[in-house]
């Protein structure tokens, strides 16, 4: 036996064996929660893996092109948006609704990529955070379509998801797929390319790479996988507003991906898990809620800096060393 078929016998779907392992354990005990959990905690369960989809979205631009996006919260809610109109006044079916969203999040992706991708540092920040504005400001005046402050309401889940069970199984699939495919998107020669364009962009246009259209796609893909995170926001609610758009989602998101550790992709999940958690553990006993978060990040930025996931692995080196 040569030493490519040993490796290809140690890996499944492109994942060592003790990596497989791992991802396959891990899902095993996040599709048992149902059983020992009560509604309300599934319904923080659903809600854990809806935003890491959201903040691994948002990493794959940070963490492997340098590239940190505020506009991603709106992109998220244009998803969420649009499957709620094309459910509640259109009438459509909640899987070609769901599609519909995902195409538009993938459409805006674009257009914010158009604009975007040929800044860089706070500028490409402070571009992201205008354009998220703009959307936000659309969805507030636009009262015919998106029925203003009031939001809009609508029976988006079908019926076979109606139960807390049923759609948290729904979800993890969703975030099971989503997982594999942008790891699997990083890891190609074009998320290479990425990583290479964050690590000196100068460098990668002199060997010949169009680094604005590689961005151009990163950044599309990246809002395509923020849509399906939306989309799936909107079947969890059946309701969006104004603040489904704004600048505090994406804020959320990124928080999220830098407590669980830019770079990592995996921990937008565990960053979210931390943040949701502390959010509905804290704010149960005291109003000042917001201040402990605060002095969390804070904690986090210091003896943390690469985040939770990230400071696991280095733990985890100097052990093994």
């Amino acid at each position: 036996m040569t030493i490519s078929q040993a490796q290809s016998r140690s890996s499944y779907a492109g994942m060592s064996g003790p990596a497989a392992i791992t991802a396959f354990t891990i899902i095993a005990l996040a599709a048992m929660l149902p059983v020992l959990l009560s509604k309300y905690q599934i319904g923080l369960a659903t809600e854990v893996l809806i935003f890491g989809m959201l903040a691994m979205s948002i990493d794959v631009l940070a963490g492997f092109a340098g590239r940190t996006s505020l506009g991603h919260g709106a992109i998220f809610g244009v998803s969420g948006y649009v499957v709620v109109y094309a459910t509640a006044q259109l009438g459509l079916q909640p899987p070609v609704a769901f599609a519909l969203g995902v195409a538009a999040a993938t459409l805006v992706a674009a257009v914010f990529a158009l604009l975007a991708v040929r800044t860089s540092g706070v500028y490409f920040l402070l571009l992201t955070l205008a354009l998220g504005m703009i959307v936000w400001g659309i969805c507030l005046r636009w009262t015919q379509v998106t029925g203003g402050e009031n939001g809009m309401r609508g029976d988006v889940r079908p019926a076979w998801l109606l139960t807390h069970a049923a759609f948290y199984w729904a979800v993890l699939a969703g975030a099971v797929a989503v997982s594999y495919t942008l790891w699997r998107f990083v890891r190609s020669p074009f998320g290479l390319t990425l990583r290479g364009i964050r690590d000196s962009e100068s460098r990668m246009r002199s060997l010949g790479y169009n680094v604005s259209v590689h961005l151009f796609i990163g950044f599309t893909v990246s809002g395509a996988f923020a849509g399906v995170a939306g989309a799936l926001y909107a079947m969890f609610n059946n309701f969006v507003s104004p603040s489904t758009v704004a600048l505090a989602q994406s804020v959320e998101g990124v928080l999220m991906m830098i407590a669980g550790g830019v770079g990592t992709l995996f921990g937008g999940f565990v960053g979210a898990a931390a943040i949701i958690m502390l959010e509905n553990v804290v704010s149960a006993h005291t109003e000042r809620w917001p201040m402990v978060l605060g002095i969390t990040f804070i904690l986090i930025m210091i003896f943390a800096p690469e985040g939770i996931v990230g400071k696991l692995r280095v733990i985890l080196a100097r052990r093994l060393r």
